[in-house]
Parts: C-alpha cells; sequence; structure tokens
C-alpha cells in the first residue's frame, strides 16, 4: 500500500509542472486509519497553499490517526505559508511517508526533525530515486544555487544537425517536435548560441499548450540581435536576454541570481561543445532521425575540444529510450548527475 499511495503522491505533483518554479513539485495523499485515501493536493506557486494543506483540508476529521504521503519533506519554517509540519501535527496525522529531503537549506531536515518531535512516525527513503529525478531540476538548483542544465539537441542517424547549407528545418518529425515542446514547458529557460540565432531566427517559444507560471526565458550567448529577428520582435512577449561572457559558470550563476532554475540548451554545436567541455551538462536527450545528411562540411551536433581517446568519452548513466513517431529519443545522465 505504501508503494502505491507513494506513487500517487509522485502522480499528483507532477500536476505543477511549469506553475511551481522556483519552488518544487509536491504532491500529498492523506489516508485514514481504514486505508481510505480522504485527501489529495498538489502544490501550484500562485495558488499559494501547499499540496499538504490542501489535502489536509479535503480530508478534515477523517485524516486523525491516518498517514501523509508526501513527495518531498514538509516544511517546517514561516515562509509564504505556514509551516505544512504544523498542519500535519495539528490534524492528527500519525505517520508521514516521504522519499527525500528537501535541499532547501530554510527546509533541509527541519521538516522531518519537527514531525518526529511530535511524535509523528516519519519514514524516509520510499521511492528515493523516482521522486529524486522528477525534481532533479530543484534539487540542483538547491545544492548549487546553479539551474540544472539539460542539452537537448536533434541529430540525423549520422550525427548531423544541419546541411552543408545549413537547413535545418526539420531534422526530425511532428511527434519528436512535439515532444520538445514538452520539455520546453518543463524549464524556465532556454539558451542558443549566436549562431543559432542569425541562421534560424527562431522564436524559442512554448507551444506546448499546456500551462505555465512564468513566460519561457530566452538566453542568447551573442553581443546583439537583428533588430528584425523573431527574438527582438517578441522581447515584450517573452524575456530575451543576451550575455557576451565566455564563463558559462558565470552566466549559470547570473540566472541562478534570477530565480531560473532550469535552462534547456538547444543548440547549436559551438555552444553544446562549450557546454560539455565545462562538465557543466546535468542532463541530455537526442532525438534521432532515421536520416543520413552526409557532407564533410555539415555542422555535427556536438563541437568544441572532445575528448582524445574514445575512453575519455561522456558516457550516459540511467539511459532512457523512446520510440517518437519514426525517430528515437534517447535520454540520460553524464556521471555524477543522475
Amino acid at each position: 500500500m505504501d508503494h502505491r499511495m507513494m506513487a500517487r503522491a509522485l502522480e499528483l505533483s507532477l500536476k505543477g509542472v511549469g506553475q511551481v518554479s522556483p519552488g518544487p513539485l509536491v504532491g500529498c495523499v492523506i489516508v485514514s486509519p481504514a486505508g481510505e485515501i480522504v485527501g489529495e493536493g498538489f502544490y501550484i506557486f500562485e495558488e499559494v497553499k501547499h499540496a499538504e494543506t490542501i489535502a489536509l483540508e479535503l480530508a478534515g476529521e477523517r485524516a486523525r490517526g491516518g498517514t501523509a504521503y508526501v513527495s518531498l519533506e514538509p516544511h517546517a519554517h514561516h515562509g509564504r505559508t505556514p509551516p505544512c509540519t504544523d498542519g500535519l501535527i495539528a490534524a492528527g496525522i500519525k505517520r508521514v511517508v516521504a522519499p527525500i529531503e528537501d535541499l532547501n537549506p530554510k527546509v533541509s531536515g527541519k521538516g522531518f526533525a519537527h514531525l518526529r518531535a511530535a511524535g509523528i512516525t516519519v519514514q524516509t527513503g520510499l521511492m528515493r530515486e523516482e521522486a529524486a529525478q522528477l525534481n532533479e531540476a530543484y534539487l540542483h538548483y538547491m545544492a548549487t544555487g546553479r539551474p540544472f542544465v539539460h542539452l537537448k539537441l536533434a541529430v540525423s542517424l549520422d550525427g548531423k544537425i544541419a546541411t552543408r547549407t545549413r537547413d535545418s528545418r526539420w531534422v526530425t518529425g511532428p511527434e519528436a517536435r512535439a515532444r520538445a515542446h514538452e520539455l520546453r514547458h518543463q524549464y524556465d529557460a532556454i539558451l542558443i548560441g549566436a549562431g543559432t540565432a542569425t541562421t534560424d531566427d527562431p522564436s524559442l517559444t512554448d507551444r506546448s499548450g499546456l500551462p505555465r507560471r512564468r513566460p519561457l526565458v530566452r538566453v542568447v550567448l551573442a553581443d546583439a540581435l537583428s533588430p528584425d529577428s523573431q527574438l527582438a520582435t517578441t522581447a515584450s512577449e517573452a524575456p530575451v536576454i543576451l550575455f557576451n561572457d565566455s564563463d558559462l559558470r558565470a552566466l549559470l550563476k547570473e540566472l541562478g541570481s534570477r530565480s531560473i532554475q532550469s535552462v534547456l540548451v538547444e543548440g547549436g554545436a559551438t555552444v553544446a561543445g562549450q557546454f560539455v567541455d565545462a562538465g557543466l551538462v546535468n542532463k541530455v536527450t537526442f532525438f534521432i532521425a532515421p536520416k543520413i545528411v552526409g557532407g564533410t562540411d555539415a555542422p555535427s551536433a556536438v563541437g568544441g575540444r572532445g575528448v582524445e581517446m574514445m575512453s575519455e568519452a561522456l558516457e550516459l548513466e540511467n539511459v532512457t529510450v523512446t520510440q517518437r513517431g519514426k525517430d528515437i529519443e534517447v535520454s540520460g545522465y553524464p556521471p555524477g548527475n543522475k
């Protein structure tokens, strides 16, 4: 039963995708002593109330003596809302199951300690990996102060991102492109280089059709943009930030200071190579189309310095492979970035 209820709490938390940053995704399930689900909730930033509060309000007196399944450690400090731990204690909850600690310094470990001090049984670790992956961007941001970097590229079977004439529309099919917009929806910012901005003149918008709290921030590694470009002419609709600093760590630190907890790096090859060479990629997704482009002068996916020996190549872990129409989505994590 514990596993099923925690899976439900994680499922509920996903309803907040695109609507919680810079906070975490949180879902909560309240189960009565008789084993009945009596309250559910999930967090959305603008609605202020936390998942636990919403679930407890729905449960009412039926929560007394029951169990709360929460996808992340409940907070015990006064922020935008009163402590969720106070609510759980006042409701008479006897047991709290939460998979992982919240790495926010204001929360970390304090929520669990407050609950235990009140005599509530606290169980941690259940579905730890799933919960950590679900909030991977938030946890990385809290641990480092830098946004989580996800490198996303669309490539041909022979590793090209465009033809020798720099034509890149479209490498992949509609299903993969729709999935790419789902990824954009999950992120606070999208980043490209000056070359991509000039050659493709992209709008870099989230066309998933899903609700989001803040507009997708467009970041370009360039000194300037053409005033007629799509990015320049839509700057009043969604932010555009230009960076001419070649220090990527400084760039990420600056984005972090602006409460941007996640960045989707979409290209091109020069920018991808810079991030890979600097060891700043936390996750990788390649959409691979069954096409052969050819051409010595056709750009490959990742530029930069690269490695000298195949044994030094960046080998991804926790790899998943998913069919997207005719294309294949391959995602994984560099070592140490699960």
